[in-house]
């Protein structure tokens, strides 16, 4: 019996069995730019897995989400995660490759710029994955504070080795570590936490805590130990809490449930208790929020690239299928209007990129003065701009592919879905330009160190003279309206420093176009809205994935 009643043409075949980083041009070049090339080989061999087998265990890992149990069939206490195993294989491949501890075991130059590029790629095949493996890397400046803990846990965290088995840390060949910070009355405001920590013994830092409260949002549950925030006598502190205690037993820590999230699906995230749970202190007391903002500081980065590279993604993809499909007489990304849209998306992914490559060199750099200060205010300005501008950014790419692009078995629907995670998580918008104001008012020298990056941009280019001169001089410096008006102040120095970082490192076509656009005149409110005269099929065809490159 024939069912079929008509032949399927003028349809693009999907992007896959490809390689995400040979075919990604714009990478190349800001990784040689920033010191990276050393990490080709490595990177090559990790994007032919992005491009084929990973890329097959994102969409199951979202596809299977995270079951919770509290107790086994003897009704002990047990609260496991379990995980697809496509999960397992996403964060063996990830950890194996280095996303979670290469600058802390290398000393070749460059190797936070190879890091981020390693999970630039790794979040194409899921995001999800990449909360735990953030918060394993960034943990390590904030373990630094406490020696004695660090010696016992560091060299379990940096191995290459994955470990997945729920027994304690000590037994195990690898480890990873999460986060709980936000209670249900605060939020981001942590002054506001509730729970409470009490010596056992001696007080101080490196000792024993029980801990008693509760934590709203604690992600990937299933780490080895979590970095916290609790209350003793002499104010908010911060510590390390275990899975296992010292002796072997379970801690007290109970999963009360998974969030059942909009996005970050294959991620796990849930609601926590704790009684008298066991814990050390990390740093000082009562300068807990210092302390694990060390932490912070580098998930707001990974946060930069993670977003970047799904603006990558939704770009790749949208590229991809317009360029297979035909509208209207001729290829569709090759008609005027689209290819408007297409040269906007990759502009906005390319600047992305550029601006996250850079923190990442800064990072490389950890012993001048002046490229940590664009770390502090650099990092804050990224994690506002680039992850607002990707909810926009990843629907824009779904509605030039079509009906087909919100399909489930299209990778653009679950991109949408994830593309506001990164917003929120770490910080909102709000919190991001308080931060920047902080940084503004308490150490002006990230400020003027800033501006001082832009100067040689800004002499080569009117615009970004006129966009500092005119407006972002007389913002910061209007000291009563200055919280009011931050949203205008930090998506202003946000551009400035998008457009001086292509002036200066990057293509020469690309930068006139991102400033003709983004600069001369207020673009518009929608992708698609570049001036006339521009060279949209150099931009497309610069960041369209070469599938032959692998």
């Amino acid at each position: 019996m024939v069912t079929e009643t008509h032949k399927v043409f003028n349809q693009p075949e999907p992007l896959e069995n490809y390689n995400a980083y040979t075919s990604d041009r714009v990478l190349h070049h800001w990784l040689q730019v920033f010191g990276g090339n050393w990490g080709e080989e490595a990177l090559t061999q990790y994007g032919h897995r992005v491009g084929h087998d990973l890329l097959d265990a994102g969409f199951q890992a979202n596809k299977y989400k995270p079951e919770f149990h509290s107790h086994d069939r003897f009704g002990h206490r047990i609260d496991l995660v379990e995980y697809h195993p496509a999960y397992h294989q996403l964060m063996q491949a990830a950890i194996e490759a280095g996303h979670h501890a290469l600058p802390w075991v290398s000393s070749k130059p460059g190797a936070h710029v190879v890091r981020a590029a390693i999970e630039y790629l790794h979040t194409q095949a899921d995001a999800g994955s990449g909360c735990p493996l953030t918060m394993t890397f960034a943990s390590i400046p904030a373990l630094r504070h406490q020696p004695e803990i660090a010696e016992d846990w560091i060299p379990r965290i940096t191995v290459n080795t994955y470990d997945p088995r729920n027994i304690p840390f000590d037994q195990k060949n690898g480890v990873t570590i999460g986060m709980a910070m936000t209670e249900k009355q605060g939020g981001s405001d942590v002054r506001a936490n509730t729970t409470q920590a009490r010596p056992v013994g001696v007080s101080g830092p490196g000792q024993e805590y029980l801990i008693t409260g509760h934590k709203w949002f604690c992600s990937a549950p299933m780490c080895d130990a979590f970095l916290m925030l609790a209350y003793t006598g002499n104010g908010l502190s911060c510590f390390l809490l275990p899975r296992w205690k010292p002796d072997g037993s379970k801690n007290n820590f109970y999963i009360q449930r998974l969030k059942n999230k909009l996005g970050n699906v294959s991620n796990a995230s849930s609601e926590m208790e704790y009684w008298d749970a066991h814990a050390w202190m990390i740093g000082p007391e009562g300068r807990g929020i210092n302390t694990i903002l060390e932490m912070v500081a580098m998930t707001r980065f990974d946060c930069m690239v993670g977003s970047s590279a799904q603006m990558r993604l939704a770009v790749a993809q949208a590229l991809h299928h317009t360029a297979g499909r035909s509208a209207f007489g001729k290829p569709l990304h090759q008609q005027p209007l689209m290819q408007n849209v297409l040269a906007d998306l990759a502009l906005e992914a390319e600047a992305a990129l550029a601006i996250s490559m850079r923190i990442a060199r800064a990072l490389d750099h950890a012993d001048d003065d002046s490229e940590q200060a664009l770390v502090r205010i650099g990092t804050a300005l990224g994690k506002y701009w680039i992850c607002k501008r990707t909810v926009q950014h990843s629907y824009e790419a779904m509605e030039s592919i079509g009906a087909v692009a919100m399909i489930e078995d299209n990778v653009l629907a679950r991109l949408y879905r994830d593309a506001p995670v990164n917003a929120i998580w770490e910080g909102s918008g709000n919190i991001q330009c308080l931060d920047v104001i902080r940084v503004m008012k308490k150490d002006p020298v990230c400020f003027e160190g800033l501006l001082e990056q832009l100067e040689p941009a800004a002499q080569a280019a009117n615009e970004l003279r006129s966009l500092i001169d005119q407006v972002i001089k007389p913002l910061a410096s209007s000291q009563d309206n200055l919280e009011y008006q931050a949203r205008t102040l930090v998506e202003s120095l946000a551009l400035a420093w998008q457009a001086a970082m292509l002036i200066e490192y990057g293509d020469g076509r690309v930068a006139d176009l991102f400033v003709c656009s983004r600069l001369s005149r207020h673009p518009g409110s929608m992708y698609g809205t570049l001036p006339a005269g521009s060279d949209c099929a150099y931009v497309i065809e610069r960041a369209r994935p070469d599938i032959s490159a692998d």
